[in-house]
Parts: structure tokens; sequence; C-alpha cells
């Protein structure tokens, strides 16, 4: 079912009528959230469990979002199907109803409603304006994510775990990677050691006895990188050259290897 009581077919089609919608690992709120998607983002419907619905979006990962945050997908031919997507770059917005919303990096504003605050474009805009260049991503990744705090599952700069930083900010500049960091590291070519990094080169970590990644973060040369880290809060710049930090050392302990993906 949706908020106004219709029920979704299953398979099938839905999008995202929330700013952020989490995705959850079963369907119960009191479950790990995984990801996310974000408002206009449409989503297949793969299973349904009572008023949850399991989902797969653009990137093939799947997870349980509650009904409340999903809506029919347009009619064909209607105004809201024909419409050029206008993508958020952290915004507030004003809505026909009357009604305010504020919207992350990367949700879709609907054809009604005004930016009042912040900034949204075009998608047709976003080639020039976020190209795919290892510069521009990492200006992006700092710009961007400035700030953000860490949040297990998150994909925006209101909360976000280090793969959804990573994925975000690569989709922003056309270039499609997985969700997870242990699935991004087997993206791109091997880039060398961590002093060998260069700008948007990712490096993969990991904190287990197995070598199981579980961190990833971006390059910026220069001996230097930027992450979302559970160890940092959330967004931080990494000088690693700086022996006297403990942090920084404990990257160095637990590098496994880089990729280039550019």
């Amino acid at each position: 079912m949706t908020t106004n009581g219709a029920r979704l077919a299953v398979p099938g089609r839905a999008t995202v009528r929330s700013p952020i919608a989490p995705m959850y690992l079963e369907p119960y709120v009191r479950s790990t959230q995984v990801s996310q998607r974000l408002s206009g983002h449409e989503v297949d419907l793969l299973d349904e469990q009572d008023e949850w619905y399991r989902v797969r979006g653009v990137d093939a990962y799947e997870g349980w979002v509650h009904w409340g945050f999903l809506s029919p997908l347009p009619n064909a031919g209607s105004r809201q199907s024909a419409a050029i997507p206008r993508i958020s770059l952290g915004c507030t917005t004003s809505t026909a109803d009357g009604g305010r919303r504020a919207l992350p990096l990367g949700a879709h504003l609907s054809p009604g409603e005004v930016v009042k605050s912040g900034e949204a474009i075009e998608s047709t805009d976003l080639q020039s304006r976020f190209p795919r260049d290892a510069v521009a991503i990492t200006r992006s990744a700092q710009l961007l994510f400035e700030g953000a705090p860490y949040l297990w599952g998150g994909i925006t700069p209101w909360g976000a775990d280090c793969s959804g930083f990573v994925q975000t900010i690569f989709g922003l500049h056309g270039v499609p990677l997985p969700r997870d960091a242990w699935q991004q590291s087997e993206s791109g070519a091997g880039a060398g050691t961590l002093d060998d990094l260069e700008a948007a080169d990712l490096a993969f970590f990991s904190d287990r006895e197995d070598k199981r990644v579980t961190h990833v973060a971006i390059g910026l040369g220069s001996g230097s990188l930027v992450h979302l880290a559970l160890g940092r809060g959330g967004f931080a710049r990494e000088n690693l050259r700086d022996a006297r930090d403990p942090y920084v050392a404990k990257l160095r302990q637990r590098f496994l290897r880089s990729r280039r993906i550019l």
C-alpha cells in the first residue's frame, strides 16, 4: 500500500516520496539501516511483508522500505513524468500545496517545487557542472561533504558512511560505483601503496582478522585523503605523512589496497 491506501503491485516499480527513505536489513524499523533512497528516485519492488516492501535501487542494492516513503510512478504523459528532473545540491523548497521541504544532495525535486534557499540544477547540467575528472571529484568530496556526520547506511551530507560518501560523490560525476566498500574494492585497477595515492584513487582498509574490506577513502594526492570515518565522527581529511597522529598510524596498519577508478 501507499500513504493514500492504494496497494503497490509486486513485482513492480515505485518512486520515493520523502526527502530520504531509509532502507533496512529486515522489514521492521528497529532493524539496521543498510542504505537510503532519495526523493524522486525509482525503485524496483521485489517483495512485500505487512507494510514493508523489499526494494532494489539503480545500484542493484536491496533493502526493506516502509510503504510510507513510497508512491506509485507518475502516469506516462503526465507533467511529472515529462519534466526534466531537477537535482538538489542541498536546498529548501516550497511545494505546490504550500508546504516546505529540505532536500539533501542528490534528491529530485517535484515539478511544482520552488527553491527558496540552497541550489538545484537540471539533470542535463550535471555533466558540465560535475565533470568526470579526478580533481573535480576531490573538490566536490571536500566542498559538499565537509562537516557531514558519520551515519551507518547514509549516503548524503546529512549523514553518511564511508562507502555511501564515495558512491554519492563519484555518481554525481557520472561514475557509477556499487554501494559497499568491499564491492567498490573490485572496481578499477591497482593504484599501488598508500603513499602512491593520486587524486580520486580509492584506498581500502580492514580492521578484521580475515582482511575483508571495511573502510574506503578518497585520495587527494600529495600524501592525503578524505573520508567519512567512524573514528573521526564523520568527515575528515588525513595527512598520511603525520607520524605523530595515532589515527593515521592505525590507517597505515589497516591499509589493504588501492584502486584507480578513472
